[in-house]
């Protein structure tokens, strides 16, 4: 979808992207865009210091499609982390091409060699030509420095998307629907859910938790339901796709995240967009997000203290609506076309006008 939207900025774009065709094609959705065109790259298999190995073998086979893609192209786009937007990163800058680098990580994760090298490259050489946008935000820029380093907030729907979905909630009367949507690891807090849920039956009686998304710790969360004794009450959905996992927010009520690592998710957004109170840890860009009123920020992340904050959300009726108005407020603020709009007015100030019609052509 955000492809979608940086393809309507130019003229054409040409995708290069690893394909699969044995890929499971649960969950996904077609790309499409203005004038998008995708050349296809083998992909790079393999985990660890195997993918490492197989590295020189793939650029070897790929580097034909690449290097041709990049002659015709005026500008490059290269999203970190990844493979291939590396390469288009490293072309870019040693011929001297305007360069649009997205880091759509978590900024502030810098464990592993690479996560250091991008970082280090982006702070280096960010500004001119070379635009530089981390995904994300706070009330201090990325990079102290270079100022170039700017942040950019992370979205998946649009204005009618968020007109259509919004609906101001009261609270539930009986049976409330917690629900997490994410990739499934460790580190985001579907475990952490899983946990409060006895306590919270133990204050409000019947409860259902609906866990949304696939990922490695997926299997681990299905026996931590069952060894919680909830697994009765706990709905795994795996991968499914955007229109699916809108239903399921509308069908919630209330989105819990204790999350312990972010850039800026859009799931969380997409939930406020949907009218739900929100129940987060203080991470990343959280605290704007859900401290102006869309629902708890926690103070810890134990499962006394996630219970407790949810009972506070569902059982107080003079504030659950209150935070539902206001999660849509604060949704409406953050749509695939704003977030197009501000990219391309941050590459049109560095590299000039966009598209053809204007007096010059960026691909």
């Amino acid at each position: 979808m955000q492809m979608r939207a940086i393809s309507e900025l130019f003229d054409e774009t040409v995708l290069l992207v690893p394909c699969q065709a044995d890929a499971c094609t649960q969950g996904e959705m077609p790309l499409t865009g203005y004038n998008l065109r995708i050349q296809p790259l083998r992909p790079l298999r393999g985990t660890g210091l195997r993918r490492k190995a197989a590295f020189p073998g793939w650029l070897l086979m790929n580097a034909p499609y690449i290097l041709r893609a990049f002659r015709q192209a005026d500008a490059v786009h290269a999203p970190i982390p990844g493979d291939v937007g590396t390469v288009g990163m490293l072309l870019a800058h040693f011929s001297h091409k305007p360069l649009f680098v997205r880091h759509c990580g978590n900024w502030a994760n810098t464990r592993t060699v690479a996560e250091r090298f991008w970082r280090r490259f982006m702070e280096h050489n960010a500004g001119g030509r070379t635009v530089v946008l981390a995904t994300g935000g706070a009330s201090e820029p990325p990079s102290a420095k270079n100022p170039d380093v700017r942040w950019i907030f992370s979205t998946s729907m649009t204005a009618e998307e968020l007109t259509a979905c919004g609906r101001t909630r009261d609270s539930p009367q009986r049976d409330p629907r917690l629900i997490i949507a994410c990739r499934q690891e460790w580190t985001k807090g579907a475990d952490k859910v899983i946990r409060s849920l006895p306590v919270v039956r133990q204050r409000i009686g019947s409860i259902w938790l609906d866990v949304v998304g696939d990922g490695a710790a997926l299997a681990g969360l299905k026996q931590l339901a069952r060894d919680c004794g909830v697994a009765d009450r706990t709905c795994f959905y795996g991968k499914v796709d955007h229109g699916r996992v809108l239903e399921l927010l509308q069908q919630a009520d209330l989105f819990v995240f204790p999350t312990s690592s972010e850039g800026f998710p859009k799931s969380v957004l997409e939930a406020l967009a949907c009218g739900l109170p929100a129940v987060t840890s203080r991470v990343s860009v959280l605290p704007s997000l859900i401290g102006n009123g869309c629902g708890v920020l926690l103070d810890n992340d134990s499962p006394e203290s996630i219970a407790e904050a949810i009972v506070r959300c569902l059982r107080d009726p003079q504030a659950y609506r209150p935070m539902s108005e206001r999660a849509l407020a604060t949704a409406r603020a953050f749509s695939l076309e704003r977030w197009r709009d501000t990219i391309g007015e941050t590459l049109s100030r560095a590299w000039g006008p966009l598209k053809a019609s204007n007096g010059s052509r960026a691909d």
